[in-house]
């Protein structure tokens, strides 16, 4: 059974950065897995807004281009997430979890950790 620990969320005025950690206990094999940040905004769906391979490939949503990073270390069963130049629209619960062949989530949702950002 993987637990799946995020941290480093909180508030933070526009403009901002904050950096997000996953930690995935009890993963086998972590560093073969796809892994994502997923997000929640009030109100609406869970969304992924970027994933990384086991090779370190990454992709990002269209919504974070540029300002957010995403990275792993395999050594510790983590992956973090860089959220730089925040805006209040990046206001919502960040979760991360291991994907699939169709970007699906794959183990049990952690609690995820809150991030809110002020004008």
């Amino acid at each position: 059974q993987v637990q799946l620990v995020e941290s480093g969320g909180g508030l933070v005025q526009a403009g901002g950065s904050l950096n997000l950690s996953c930690t995935a206990s009890g993963a086998i094999f972590f560093r073969l897995t796809d892994m994502a940040w997923f997000r929640q905004a009030p109100g609406k769906p869970r969304e992924l807004v970027a994933s990384i391979t086991g090779a370190r490939d990454s992709l990002y949503a269209d919504s974070v281009q540029g300002r957010f990073t995403i990275s792993r270390d395999n050594a510790q069963n983590t992956v973090h997430l860089q959220m730089n130049n925040l805006k209040p629209e990046d206001t919502a619960i960040y979760y991360c979890n291991r994907i699939n062949s169709e970007r699906l989530a794959v183990w049990s949702w952690g609690r995820g950790t809150r991030v809110t950002v002020s004008t």
